[in-house]
């Protein structure tokens, strides 16, 4: 249908309908043929949307991201308010918690640890529901790293060489990751959850999962979990790839409540709670049954790579988070978590050593000496100051407190104060 008007100046314009909804005026004169522009609006209200969505699926990406940071501050805090509560008491000559006293319960430097690891721990879980699992597991490795820090400002405790390094790397790795992480949220509700779960790909992985658990809980451990550190380890960590899809997924079902969706009638979000209750009881048990058995030193490293890596594994499979990832990416990503493993076992694998610059340099002086008397250019004097050197530096080593094990089970921090 056309239809025409004339404006003030006198010509007239055609309003020309498209076909397709748009109208477009041109001035014309009468018995011109008129070009038709051809807008698509469907495009168009397409474009803004996915434009739209991809601005609010990096705001959840910055949130997220900054919940898991947040929690790992908060979980490595809560350690040394912990562990600073307990030393008071200790001073104070009351039973210690690893004797069965129950002071502790009295001191408000504990009730602060703990609440700040409550904290931490809801930070952590809301960081589910907004950023990718391979971003928010593998920067759990950061409590670790802020406890080691505030332990040799608050506690006293000596961070050697090593243990420096370790953070470093933890950061670097840890920085890595959140450049090269995907960006991009696969599940957005739970109808698309419970897709996901049905998938015949992660079906198979869930009952591997399962399968392997239960084989090494009822085969494996009973005759080589006393022996063998990987035993109890494994356990958990299978077990913790499936607690951190359950918790992703009661991440989304809370978001959905707050928007206003009615989430208890859903089926899935019970499933869940019943799923994650059972994962974590269980990774809870055999972690403890670890720590019993074997050094932390040992345990924390270990079990953090095996439960990282089941993770990630879980989530690629899962929440297809890998299928958007450049091969950049990927290989930032890997590279990212290869490194923070680097700097985990250094911060905890040497933690019992005094290695300081300072004993490097001593050491190669002492190397440097027999080569010097060789050549006749030692002297009495050179003799005496490395040996004052050498003692003083031993005196310090037996002066020094052992920086104390630190382990992170399913998000919480545990030193053998508290045992």
């Amino acid at each position: 249908m056309d239809s025409s008007h004339t404006l003030n100046d006198g010509f007239p314009v055609c309003n020309v309908s498209c076909g397709n909804g748009v109208w477009t005026g041109h001035n014309c004169t009468f018995g011109q043929h008129l070009n038709c522009l051809v807008v698509n609006v469907t495009d168009h209200v397409n474009a803004s949307s996915l434009a739209m969505g991809q601005d609010k699926g990096k705001y959840d990406f910055y949130i997220g991201l900054g919940l898991a940071i947040s929690s790992s501050i908060f979980i490595g805090g809560s350690f040394i308010l912990k562990k600073k509560g307990l030393l008071r008491l200790a001073k104070k000559g009351s039973m210690r918690a690893g004797q069965g006293g129950h002071a502790y319960l009295k001191e408000w430097l504990w009730w602060a640890g703990l609440l700040s690891m409550g904290a931490g721990e809801a930070a952590n879980f809301a960081a589910y529901a907004f950023a990718p699992a391979t971003l928010v597991t593998p920067l759990g490795a950061l409590s670790v790293l802020v406890s080691a820090v505030l332990s040799s400002y608050f506690l006293t405790e000596r961070l050697n060489l090593h243990g420096k390094l370790g953070c470093l790397l933890s950061i670097l790795g840890s920085t890595t990751m959140v450049i090269h992480a995907p960006q991009e949220e696969e599940i957005n509700s739970l109808e698309h959850m419970a897709k996901k779960l049905v998938d015949p790909g992660f079906c198979v992985f869930a009952t591997l999962v399962i399968i392997v658990a239960l084989i090494f809980i009822f085969v494996v451990g009973p005759r080589h979990g006393q022996t063998n550190i990987l035993v109890y380890i494994t356990i958990c960590s299978v077990i913790g790839a499936l607690s951190v899809s359950c918790v992703k997924g009661l991440g989304i079902a809370i978001k959905e409540a707050i928007a206003g969706k009615s989430v208890l009638r859903n089926p899935l979000a019970w499933f869940l709670v019943l799923a994650l209750v059972a994962c974590v009881s269980t990774q809870i048990n055999y972690l403890n049954k670890a720590l019993d058995i074997f050094n932390t030193s040992l345990v924390t490293p270990i079990y953090y790579v095996f439960f990282t890596t089941s993770v990630l594994t879980c989530s690629a499979i899962l929440f297809k988070e890998w299928e958007h990832m450049g091969t950049d990416d990927v290989i930032g990503t890997l590279s990212g978590f290869l490194t923070i493993i680097v700097g985990i076992f250094l911060l905890h694998g040497f933690k019992d050593i005094n290695v300081s610059l300072a004993t490097l340099a001593v050491s190669m002086r002492k190397e440097e000496r027999p080569y010097a008397t060789a050549n006749g250019m030692a002297s009495h004097s050179t003799y005496e100051l490395l040996h004052n050197e050498s003692t003083e530096d031993m005196e310090d080593r037996e002066m020094g407190l052992p920086f104390d094990s630190v382990s992170r089970r399913n998000g919480a921090m545990t030193s053998t104060l508290d045992h």
